[in-house]
């Protein structure tokens, strides 16, 4: 797959602002700034999937994912997708709670989601085009139409949400696909203890906005989950490339 993506670089954005942006505020002290709002560098068409990589979701096929019990059906057991199935993306039913992998598919490697937020705007805020993207073993990653839209910066797109916010805003517009590259490495663990965190590094439409961010969680694989909250969002082309260690032959989802 030839693919360049695109580095924001760092001497461009003011060091304060990721300073503080990265370290939050302290007591007393107003909140981190909005990140910059930089040009997103990708053109809204899928991104094939290269060779090995599991494919998640592409066209009509559903057959890897669950649906789990909504709020409103908290014993309601797991069942078939009940989110709206067209040719080739699946929309958000709003109740009908999040979806998620049958398989703990996701290891170390290249996750790579394309989603697109309601082409009528309704809300603001938090309100206006929210899902969420949830790796287990790691905070959500942000889903949110945020082309001008003000919220707070750990609750913008592509932010961990309520962790840390993203380097920049690359978002493009309401209704617009829009893409996600999140590189995963699991933590190092030896004899249970974690000798190495767990980094993560994410693109929203090539553009770098989370650079290697460490968390302390031992999981090695874990499931994908899709939230529903409450707007029609979108979503496409899902596809996950394990590093080469990672590869199993035992999972039910092949390439």
């Amino acid at each position: 797959m030839k693919k360049h993506l695109i580095h924001i670089l760092l001497a461009s954005i003011p060091l304060t602002a990721i300073a503080v942006a990265q370290a939050g505020p302290k007591a007393g002290e107003a909140g981190p700034p909005l990140p910059t709002v930089v040009a997103a560098q990708y053109d809204g068409k899928p991104v094939t999937a290269p060779h090995g990589a599991m494919i998640l979701l592409g066209g009509k096929d559903v057959s890897a994912w669950l649906q789990l019990p909504s709020k409103d059906k908290p014993n309601q057991p797991a069942e078939p997708v009940l989110w709206k199935i067209e040719d080739d993306y699946l929309e958000v039913v709003p109740r009908s709670g999040m979806i998620c992998t049958r398989d703990k598919a996701i290891t170390s490697g290249h996750l790579h989601i394309e989603w697109a937020t309601p082409a009528i705007v309704k809300g603001n805020g938090q309100g206006r085009g929210n899902s969420g993207i949830m790796i287990e073993g790691l905070p959500e990653i942000q889903v949110l139409d945020s082309f001008n839209n003000t919220t707070y910066p750990d609750g913008q797109a592509a932010a961990f949400y309520k962790t840390h916010p993203p380097l920049v805003n690359a978002s493009r517009g309401p209704g617009l696909w829009q893409s996600y590259d999140i590189h995963i490495q699991r933590a190092k663990v030896v004899e249970r203890k974690i000798t190495k965190p767990a980094t993560v590094t994410v693109y929203h439409n090539n553009v770098l906005v989370q650079d290697r961010v460490e968390f302390a969680n031992p999981l090695q694989a874990g499931t994908l989950r899709l939230q529903d909250h409450l707007n029609p969002v979108r979503f496409r082309n899902i596809w996950f490339l394990p590093k080469p260690d990672q590869r199993s032959t035992e999972s039910s989802i092949k390439p």
